[in-house]
């Protein structure tokens, strides 16, 4: 995978723009637009954090234990009548971790962008980022990582292609 917008065109990144679709009740072309947009922004924050030992520690721990990649074996179970509450509780969370107090700005910032509500921004994200940790770990599994430069060398290979410039206007 060349960058993180290429995973939304593959097969993959189809269905999970389709289960996510479902879940928030969203047309596809509008969850597809707010993650072109969001999964950028997601991972240049998670870059971010990465660049202190302690934000490299944190993110190598999640990605070693609870965020593997497992969660992409099975998509069709995950989105099949709902998304479990623990995900999306875990997405809060993960949201929370990497966007802090500038996950309402950016939630609402990507709403009108995209022309989605707000809070259905807001859901699209927090089922979105425990999917986008589990790229991260499957990532991190196929190529070996395990130390802080290895993630940072990881995160930015994701977001090659993507304009940093838009989502530095949000992370400033």
């Amino acid at each position: 995978m060349s960058g993180i917008l290429d995973l939304l065109g593959s097969d993959l990144g189809k269905t999970i723009i389709s289960g996510v679709s479902g879940q928030t009740r969203q047309s596809e072309s509008k969850t597809g637009s707010v993650l072109t947009m969001a999964l950028p922004i997601l991972m240049q924050a998670m870059k971010r954090n990465a660049e202190s030992p302690e934000g490299a520690k944190g993110l190598m721990g999640a990605l070693s234990s609870k965020h593997d990649g497992s969660i992409l074996d099975n998509l069709s179970g995950l989105f099949d009548g709902g998304v479990d509450k623990n995900v999306i509780d875990d997405g809060e969370k993960i949201l929370g971790h990497v966007l802090g107090g500038k996950q309402e700005m950016i939630t609402n910032a990507l709403g009108q962008k995209s022309g989605v509500d707000s809070s259905a921004v807001s859901q699209i994200l927090k089922v979105a980022a425990p999917l986008l940790m589990g790229v991260l770990g499957k990532q991190s599994r196929e190529k070996n990582v395990n130390n802080a430069s290895g993630i940072e060398d990881l995160l930015g290979g994701l977001l090659s292609g993507s304009s940093k410039k838009s989502e530095q206007s949000f992370l400033e």
